[in-house]
Order: structure tokens, then C-alpha cells, then sequence
């Protein structure tokens, strides 16, 4: 574990491939019908002179879609066999002069091969992703070209040439206003482990009438966003006649300071808490952020007076948070929360199963699932364009939620990377991995620890899910409840459960509010 230095940059170099003719070797799971599978057509990506940049390495994708409206670029990362199909592979030295060329041996989806592609009209366009910072196919600092409108046809081939003349802007808060507020914080934790300037983003909501006096101090709630949810999202929140602004400004509103963290980083969604790929997160929040917040926009500044909740990647957060760190807050309300028990990892058990895409009868796995139960797509499906995102074709390198998962919940590999839970191809789970991954398993953390953290969190776990959950979350959820509804000492806390509710959300912001300002009374106690 001693290579911390420019992870991304590590795998991109270690792993590319010369830009003619192709950007990846024919991948194992198609050897066999590759004779069968076979198509000239091409995609020729350049660099514009005027971009004057010098030699580019990174993650290069083509998408292509039927509607230029928004651009194909914001559809790189969608899942379903209706996405957009989109090609993935690494280059390195592209610069003017210099082209990279896509072909039929490239990583693609939803498709399996380029050749497979139906014949029509797209707009096509291309994304050098070359941000080491936040994994992100639009990235502060990324390239891409304009859309172009192109007759493509496999069985005639052809060569369709791109170039890379837009590079989006650097890294830039957007302007605060009189309630809502923008950090950008460079963490001494986190540019320690990277070995380059690393940064906390948030945003801050204030609360109502925080000018008027000067000597109030507020306590502090903690929110965060679903997979990947930006900082950002504050000023979402709070626009026009949004549910939160209402009852943000009403008079019988808790005044208290909203915390939003960001869900970017080096591999995706950060999660939050100290691991051994993304860094010392946890740390860092409570730390440095944290205390930079309290410090800035008069918080309390003590653990009765903090609070976290979140939704999906949200639940499990502030949920973990509370865990890792029960002496520092005083309560979590998770809904929907990420997988909490590893024997419900979705629906792998990272325990005792063999194979991550198909179950002990040899079926393949679902990984998201309709209201009435009808299989939206599977768990191979979803690894598939997560291994086109990704350097190397790696899943665990893509930066969607698989990749995240692992990056937190997995150890690091002597090449620095995260060390992947199971093959991306095969599914064939990796058990050398999975002691690693036992740290994260909160289930299992409460349980070997509760004699030390039972006394020090009662009353501090809430938790929300349906039973119907999209993505089998519930499961977890009852096997964490298993543990907590006979804990001794009691937790004093609730597990509440949606009969016929999707991944979704059952407390209202009120609620939420109102027994954070109950539990911040009971602690000025």
C-alpha cells in the first residue's frame, strides 16, 4: 500500500494503449464469436491545434444517440438497453497531429460489439476525460467535440472523424447569494494521501434571519445527496417555491445550518469515510470541514448539536458517520440506505457467495427491480458499462456506483488501485478481498462493537426503507434490525419500513427537522 501518488494518472499510464489502431485488445468474453462479429467502421478523435495544451492521457468515449438535445456527452453514464451507446478506451500523447481511433475492439454498450449496432442517423460525439480529482465524464478540464450528425451502417463501414475543440471550464464555485454559501477547502488530510492539492466542496444553506443577530449560534445538519449528488444541489433545494424553501423560512421552523456534502471524487462517489483508495474522507469532514462550517456561519460547535441524514448513498453515509463517529454527532436519519449488511450486498452475499452476475442456481442476479418485481436490468448489465467507463475496461475504475462501493468498502492493490471484489468479466468473487470489506459492513461493525458504541448511540439511529426497494435495499436493512431490535443495552432508535415503496424517501423534511430540534433540546440537557 505505498503507492499514493496520482492514482488515475498511475492506472493510465501502466495501461495504455498506442493511439493506431485500435484503443484495446479484443476483450476475453468475445474471443470466441469474434469471427463472427466483425465491422470497419471507425471513429477518428483528434485534438484541436487551437486548444494548445500539450500531449493529453486519459479516458476517451464516443456516444453516440438519436437526439443532439441535450448533447450525447451528458448521456455517457446512463444504464438500460435503451441508453445511448457509447465506446470507452485509454490513450495517451494525443495531441494535434496526433488521432485515436475506436473501433470494433473497443469496450462498448449496451450493445456487445460495434458491428451490432443498428444502421441510422445519430449525433455523435466525443469526451476526453482527463480529471484526476473527480471521476467525472464531464469534468471541470475535460475535452470534448461538438455533435456531429452521422449516417453510420456496420455492415458498410466507414471512418468518422472527431475532433476535440471544447474543453469545459476549470473548477469554479458558482456566486453564494444572501442564504446560500459555496466552500471549496483544501484538505491537509486528503492532499497528504493523493500527493496533490485535494479539496472539500460543500454547499451551506443559512438559516432564516441569520444576519439579524450576530450573537446566535445554530446547530448543524449534516445532508447528503443520492449517488453522486454534487454540492451544488443547495441551490436546487432552495429555488423558487421548493418544499425545503417553504419550510426553511416559515417561523416555526427549527433555525439550524444546512451541511451539504459533495458526492465526487478520484473514483466516483467519495462516501464519506476514511478507506484505504479514496483517503482519510471521514476524517477530513469532521476534522476540517466540519469545523471550518461551525467556525464560518456560527455553529454550535458541539456533538448535541450536529445531525446527518441522507437518502440512497445519503443513508448510508450519515448512517456510517454516526457509526464511525458516534461521540461527534448526535443522530442519523437514513432512508433507503445502501447496502448495511454485506450478506445483502443487493442481493450478493459477499460471505458466501461465489459469483457477483450469477446466483447459486445459476441465474443470472438483478440488481434493480420494477414495483411490480419485473427485472429492470442485472448486475453483469451494469458492471458492463462501468467496465467502459473505467481505465484499463475496469469496473472498478469507472467512477458510477459499483466502482464507488469498491473504492470505499475494498482494500488497495500493490499497483495502488482499488482491488476488485470480483472479475469484471466473469463475476467470480475475489475472497482474498472480502476481510477487507468487513470493516464497512455496519451490521457487523454494531454488532462486534456494541458493548462500546450501543451506549453511545442510543437513540441515535433512524432508519427509513421500502420494502419494494429498487435495488433490494431492504433486505439489508431487516438484517440490520435483526441485530438492533435484540441489542443490549436497547438503541432506543427506529427502523420504519414502507409496505410497496420503491427507492424513495418516507419522511417529510418536516418531520426530519422537527426531531433533530427535539433531539438537539434533549441534548442541551
Amino acid at each position: 500500500m505505498k503507492v499514493r501518488l496520482l492514482t488515475l494518472a498511475y492506472y493510465l499510464a501502466a495501461l495504455v494503449v498506442t493511439c493506431h489502431p485500435a484503443l484495446a485488445d479484443v476483450p476475453l468474453h468475445r474471443a470466441a464469436t469474434a469471427a463472427s462479429r466483425s465491422t470497419s467502421l471507425r471513429f477518428e478523435v483528434t485534438i484541436a491545434p487551437s486548444l494548445g495544451s500539450g500531449p493529453q492521457k486519459g479516458r476517451l468515449f464516443v456516444v453516440l444517440n438519436k437526439n443532439n438535445q441535450p448533447e450525447p456527452r451528458l448521456f455517457i453514464d446512463r444504464t438500460g438497453l435503451e441508453a445511448a451507446p457509447v465506446m470507452g478506451g485509454d490513450v495517451a500523447g494525443l495531441q494535434p497531429g496526433v488521432s485515436a481511433v475506436m473501433d470494433q475492439h473497443a469496450e462498448i454498450f449496451p450493445i456487445p460489439h460495434l458491428s451490432e449496432l443498428p444502421a441510422g442517423e445519430y449525433y455523435a460525439q466525443a469526451v476526453l476525460d482527463t480529471n484526476l480529482e473527480l471521476k467525472l465524464p464531464n469534468a471541470p478540464g475535460n475535452f470534448y467535440s461538438k455533435v456531429e450528425k452521422v449516417t453510420l451502417d456496420p455492415a458498410r463501414g466507414g471512418t468518422i472523424r472527431l475532433e476535440l475543440s471544447q474543453r469545459l471550464p476549470p473548477d469554479e464555485l458558482p456566486p453564494d447569494t444572501s442564504e446560500i454559501k459555496y466552500i471549496k477547502l483544501l484538505s491537509t488530510l486528503l492532499t497528504k494521501f493523493h500527493g496533490r492539492p485535494t479539496y472539500l466542496r460543500a454547499g451551506v444553506i443559512l438559516p432564516r434571519d441569520f444576519d439579524k443577530d450576530p450573537a446566535t449560534r445554530y446547530p448543524l445538519r449534516v445532508h447528503i445527496g443520492g449517488y453522486g449528488t454534487r454540492f451544488t444541489q443547495v441551490a436546487g433545494m432552495m429555488s423558487g417555491h421548493s418544499q425545503l424553501r417553504k419550510l426553511w423560512s416559515a417561523d416555526g421552523t427549527p433555525a439550524m445550518i444546512l451541511l451539504h456534502l459533495d458526492g465526487a471524487g478520484p473514483f466516483g462517489d467519495p462516501y464519506q469515510v476514511n478507506s484505504a483508495n479514496n483517503g482519510p474522507y471521514g476524517d477530513a469532514v469532521t476534522q476540517e470541514l466540519i469545523p471550518y462550517v461551525e467556525r464560518t456561519f456560527r455553529g454550535i460547535g458541539q456533538p448535541y448539536a450536529r445531525f446527518l441524514d441522507g437518502a440512497s448513498t445519503g443513508g448510508w453515509v450519515s448512517l456510517a458517520l454516526q457509526v464511525f463517529y458516534p461521540d461527534f454527532f448526535n443522530g442519523a436519519w437514513s432512508q433507503c440506505p445502501d447496502p448495511v449488511d454485506f450478506r445483502a450486498y443487493e442481493l450478493i452475499d459477499i460471505y458466501k457467495d461465489n459469483n457477483a452476475y450469477v446466483n447459486a442456481r445459476g441465474f443470472e442476479r438483478p440488481a434493480a427491480r420494477e414495483l411490480n418485481g419485473d427485472v429492470r436490468y442485472t448486475v453483469r448489465h451494469e458492471c458492463q458499462i462501468e467496465n467502459v467507463l473505467g481505465g484499463g475496461n475496469r469496473w472498478t475504475l469507472s467512477g458510477k456506483d459499483w466502482c464507488a462501493w469498491n473504492a470505499t468498502f475494498g482494500p488497495r492493490g500493490s499497483d495502488g488501485l482499488p482491488w476488485p471484489l470480483w472479475d469484471g468479466k466473469t463475476g467470480a468473487i475475489d475472497r482474498r478481498a472480502v476481510g477487507h470489506w468487513r470493516r464497512y459492513d455496519l451490521r457487523l461493525v454494531l454488532e462486534n462493537n456494541w458493548k462500546t458504541l450501543g451506549p453511545k448511540l442510543r437513540g441515535k439511529i433512524h432508519i427509513w426503507v421500502g420494502e419494494a426497494d429498487d435495488y433490494f435495499l431492504n433486505n439489508a436493512v431487516h438484517l440490520l434490525d435483526a441485530f438492533l431490535s435484540k441489542a443490549n443495552p436497547p438503541y432506543e432508535g427506529k427502523i420504519v419500513y414502507g409496505p410497496g415503496q420503491g427507492h424513495t424517501t418516507g419522511w417529510s423534511q418536516q418531520q426530519v427537522i422537527e426531531e433533530m430540534a427535539a433531539a438537539l433540546e434533549k441534548g442541551r440537557h
